[in-house]
């Protein structure tokens, strides 16, 4: 499980308290208002964001003094993070090894992740030859072959269309959640929440509160929540 020990982080005039668990092996949304925090906490759980005070424990292991690299942690980004002069089996690779340095069997991983995530063939193109989705597809592959046990996506698909959206979230569930592994999202959209989330934990008001079932948590918002989404709060009730 991920605890929030007496979390607080601070970013100039800004402050965000944790204190909850998050547990583990399920797709947890972070929904709340633009600003409220929702980046800022997974920056800490990643590791480029130092606590004020508190601590945050996966599966009983302090991270406090653990680089980004030495935590069990994959991010995905609103960009993608893909290396323009690398192809799409190469930035892959980077979730293996960084000097690109792959052995046969590595080789061969990277390019069963294409597959999985439905870009057969595709190893040889370079995120500029690629469509939107197309690299996000990659980016996906390359937390699939890092393998750890926390996936933290920070709207990585927000600039797709609904429908390419919708497969990439489903990728997530069917991929990543399949593997065991816990991810947290941080999202705008209740209906991306209601899609792939189980769990959702309301962030507002400098605030993490604990998760609750996603379909619980949109069909009764809290009043923070439903000042958020506002008059077509209701519609969300009425899908999943």
């Amino acid at each position: 499980m991920l605890i929030f020990d007496n979390l607080t982080l601070r970013q100039g005039g800004f402050k965000l308290s944790a204190d909850t668990v998050f547990p583990a092996g399920d797709v947890i949304s972070l929904i709340g208002p633009s600003g409220a925090g929702k980046s800022t906490l997974l920056s800490a759980i990643a590791g480029f964001l130092s606590p004020d005070s508190g601590r945050v424990l996966w599966q009983g292991e302090d991270l406090s003094d653990l680089t980004p690299g030495q935590r069990p942690v994959s991010m995905l980004f609103q960009d993608n993070n893909l290396f323009p002069h690398l192809t799409a089996l190469q930035n892959v690779g980077l979730g293996l090894r960084a000097d690109l340095h792959l052995s046969g069997p590595e080789t061969e991983t990277c390019t069963a992740a294409l597959a999985q995530v439905g870009l057969d063939g595709f190893g040889d193109r370079k995120p500029g030859a690629l469509s939107g989705g197309q690299q996000s597809r990659v980016a996906l592959a390359r937390v699939l072959v890092a393998d750890r046990a926390l996936v933290l996506l920070d709207e990585p698909f927000a600039a797709l269309g609904p429908a390419l959206k919708d497969e990439m979230l489903d990728l997530v569930r069917n991929k990543l959640h399949a593997a065991g592994k816990t991810v947290i999202m941080v999202t705008h959209d209740p209906a991306d929440a209601r899609r792939v989330a189980g769990l959702s934990a309301l962030v507002a008001g400098g605030q993490v509160a604990g998760p609750v079932a996603t379909k619980k948590l949109l069909d009764n918002p809290p009043p923070a929540l439903a000042d958020y989404l506002g008059q077509g709060w209701q519609a969300f009730r009425k899908r999943g």
